[in-house]
Parts: structure tokens; sequence; C-alpha cells
């Protein structure tokens, strides 16, 4: 497995548009706060005092969380071009079992995200630091790191499962195109939760990738938070929480980082039983 993997890692970066594709949507975030998104937020920030260094780590927050979604989705399309290709039946005329080949796929899958999140993680403060913001300490490091591998093995597990049911380059192109459009929805990106239909944000909620983007939000707004509201009543920092998708609530009862660890990993748990039952399925087809 170990050299099916390494196999699989020197692929997806020797094809630098992959590379690149994979990152497209974190490309696209930042020059839409840049050029629009920032501005209306600032103007929306309710007069809060440095809401703009604020708001820059609230989106580096998002972007982790879509970076580890979109690159193991272009780290699997490896595995489509192999089935297109039936390069599969190769493998298994070599010794080397649908395990091994399955394993191969899921692990150079999820060290691509943590990599290409990590890259992700540079870009985003490199992009504090020109706007007048700081680093994050040694304490928040360690955790962003925890939750970037967190993140990176539930959406590996998520994604996996989703791409071991196509067999061909143009359905996967389809699907890469529609999960990056949707993520930067659904971790609340383009628009804060509490701009969303009460029905969406409960779909918000739901949806595992956005546990992620608030755990990601309560580490590196952390200090921020705690000097902009210092001395403000708890009710108005919680709403505005609320209202950021930095902690979710359903009904009066609000979701703790460890609800949301949780749903994380139950969520990977459960996809990376039925991600590599489908995916030797689909390989003996």
């Amino acid at each position: 497995m170990i050299v099916f993997t390494k196999r699989n890692l020197k692929l997806y970066f020797r094809n630098k548009g992959t590379v690149f594709f994979s990152l497209l949507a974190v490309f696209i975030i930042f020059g839409l706060y840049t050029i629009f998104l920032g501005d209306v937020w600032l103007d929306n920030s309710m007069g809060i005092e440095n809401a703009q260094l604020l708001m820059n780590n609230w989106l580096i927050a998002g972007i982790l969380a879509v970076a580890s979604t979109t690159t193991t989705m272009g780290a699997f399309g490896i595995m489509v071009e192999d089935k297109a290709k039936k390069i599969y039946k190769d493998f298994y005329s070599s010794p080397i079992t649908r395990a091994s080949v399955t394993g191969g796929y899921l692990t150079s899958a999820f060290i691509i995200g943590v990599l290409m999140s990590l890259v992700a993680l540079a870009i985003g403060q490199i992009f504090i630091i020109t706007q007048g913001g700081e680093l994050l300490g040694m304490e928040a490091s360690i955790k962003v790191f925890g939750l970037i591998l967190l993140n990176t093995i539930t959406n590996t597990a998520m994604v996996g499962f989703i791409v071991s049911f196509f067999n061909n380059q143009n359905s996967f192109s389809t699907a890469s195109t529609l999960v990056g459009t949707l993520i930067g929805f659904l971790t609340g990106i383009y628009l804060p939760i509490g701009n969303l239909p009460e029905a969406v944000q409960y779909i918000v909620k739901l949806f595992p990738a956005s546990h992620g983007a608030a755990l990601f939000r309560q580490v590196m707004m952390e200090k921020q938070i705690g000097i902009i509201f210092s001395g403000v009543p708890i009710e108005q920092l919680d709403s505005f929480k609320e209202y950021m998708g930095i902690i979710y609530r359903f009904g009066e009862h609000t979701i703790t980082p460890f609800g949301s660890v949780a749903i994380l990993v139950s969520t990977a748990l459960v996809f990376y039983l039925l991600s590599g039952w489908n995916m030797s399925r689909k390989m003996i087809c």
C-alpha cells in the first residue's frame, strides 16, 4: 500500500494543472473577498472596532475547511482516471490486494489534503500579516494543525465515497465543479449563516464540513473576539457568534466544540467504511 500511495502522490504533484485546480476554490474566495465581499461584510459589521482583523481570521478559517474538501477531490481524480482507462486491472495482475489499492487511494488523498491545507494556511497567514494582523500563537497553531488532520480525514472519507461512483472524467469534472461551488455556501463563506433562510441554515448545520469551519473559527478568532468583545454582554457575543457561524444552535441547544468533533469523527468512520466497500466493489466490476 505504501508503494501505491507514493505512486498516487507522484502522479498528483507531477500534474501542475491538477494542483492548481484543487486550490482554485481557495483562490476564488480570496479574490471575491478582496474585490467585493470584504467591503460588504465590513459595511455590515455592526460598528465593531477592528472588524477587518476579525473578519480576515474568519475568512481564513473558512478557507481551511474548504481546502481539505477540494484538494482531496482533486486527489481522487487519479482513481477516476485509473478506472476510466482500466489501469486498475494491471494492479490486480500483480501481487497487490484490492484492500491495498483502496487504502492507497484514501491515504494519498489524505496526505494531499493535509499538505495543501497547510499551503492554504501559510497563504492565509501571509494575507493576515499584510493586513496588519498577527500570526497565530503556538497553542493556536497546534490546535489548527490538529483540526486540519481531523477535517481532512473526514473530508477524504466523504469525498472518496462520492467519487467512487464515477467511472469517467466528464462526470468527475462536473461533480468537482459542483462541489467547489457549493462548499463555499455550505461552510458559510460567501454568506454568513445568519443571512440564510432558516431551512438552509438547518442544512448547513447538518453538513460535517460546516462544523469543521466552526471549529477553525473558534480557534483562529478567539484572541480577536476576546479583545473586541471585552465587556460586551454574553448574549450579544453569542448572537454574533451564531450569526457568523462560529457556533451552531439547534433550538435552545448549542453545539459544543466536543460535539462538533464527535460529528466529524462519526462521519469519518461511517464514510470510510462506505467508501472502502464501494471502491472495492466498483474495482471488481
